[in-house]
């Protein structure tokens, strides 16, 4: 997976000296930026350091994202500005933004900047949903508090290089990030949404209770569900239009998410898919590994493969590059 990389100057600027191959201080390399990395599992960690240029030159741009990836900017030092999708967000110290999959990101630098590039291949990044990444894009978190503040300090020590970690351990700890930025993804959509009525919210978690005790029952309907607490099946939906989602889409989406944790769980006899499907209320394998899919990029298999052995991800299109590498014009 190659790394961020120097882009070529806007129109009219003076050309930048060209970023060193290697880690280098961004003295040793006047008024440019450099770009180092290293691999955690799938998950690429790069970081960007870009010293003081005089106006006359211009400024960097750093392509730090590519279309199949998912790609978190942790700012240390200084301003840069991301541009995805036409829009201009500011970055600094203390905030940190996400671009998701399908949208290549730019960082744009005009000052002493230094920062930390996280990638995930979309089809690693299993645990986030498109929804989870449509409410995560484009805009910055303040980590002083919250669930963005467990991010940025979770994802600051995972930068650190570990010369020798178990895969295994390695698979969870990139697996937990993930589910870190879901958290987020969902604190965020509750904020947003409406206010709700404090007996709907009652009512919703006690409905929710009910779903996760039957989780594995294939017979769990909304028609069971809505019996089972004495209201009709309309005024269950309506409920359910609270969270932003149907019924049956909420315990589809937790059934995959139990089904994804089993399937990553280190086994010296790994469970099969057929037999995950299954515990967890899936009546037709084909039918669970087609949703699967949808939801996560890769197919159960392919899942339960690159947990066990990270690195044996579906590999990304195009050539490999070596870490540090940087080729003016690609976005990564």
């Amino acid at each position: 997976m190659p790394v961020p990389t120097l882009a070529p100057p806007s129109p009219g600027a003076a050309p930048a000296p060209s970023a060193a191959r290697q880690p280098t201080s961004p003295r040793a390399v006047p008024y440019a930026a450099s770009v180092a990395g290293h691999r955690l599992g799938p998950l690429q960690i790069s970081t960007i350091v870009a010293g003081p240029r005089p106006a006359a030159l211009g400024r960097d741009v750093v392509q730090c994202g590519r279309e199949e990836h998912v790609t978190l900017v942790l700012p240390h030092r200084g301003t840069a500005a991301m541009l995805l999708d036409g829009s201009r967000l500011s970055l600094r110290p203390g905030a940190f933004a996400v671009a998701r999959a399908g949208r290549p990101v730019v960082l744009e630098v005009s000052e002493d900047f230094s920062g930390t590039a996280f990638h995930w291949p979309r089809e690693a990044a299993a645990g986030l949903t498109e929804d989870d990444l449509l409410e995560l894009s484009g805009r910055a978190f303040g980590t002083d508090t919250g669930t963005a503040a467990l991010v940025a300090a979770y994802l600051g020590r995972l930068a650190r290089p570990a010369v020798s970690l178990d895969p295994q351990l390695t698979a969870r700890l990139v697996t937990t990030a993930q589910d870190l930025l879901t958290v987020l993804a969902h604190e965020h959509r509750r904020r947003a949404a409406r206010p709700v009525p404090e007996e709907v919210r009652a009512t919703i978690a006690r409905t929710k209770e009910y779903i996760l005790r039957r989780l594995g029952d294939p017979a769990l309907t909304p028609e069971g569900i809505a019996a089972a607490h004495h209201f009709s099946v309309r005024y269950l939906h309506k409920l359910y239009q609270y969270e932003g989602v149907t019924v049956g889409r909420w315990i589809q989406r937790r059934r995959l998410e139990m089904c994804r944790r089993e399937l990553a769980r280190p086994s010296a006899r790994p469970a099969t898919v057929a037999g995950v499907a299954k515990r967890w209320g899936f009546v037709s394998t084909s039918h669970f590994s087609r949703v699967f899919r949808a939801a996560y990029g890769v197919t159960p298999r392919e899942w339960q493969a690159g947990s066990r052995e990270p690195g044996t991800w579906p590999a990304v299109p195009g050539p490999a590059e070596p870490i540090g590498a940087t080729r003016p014009g690609t976005v990564v």
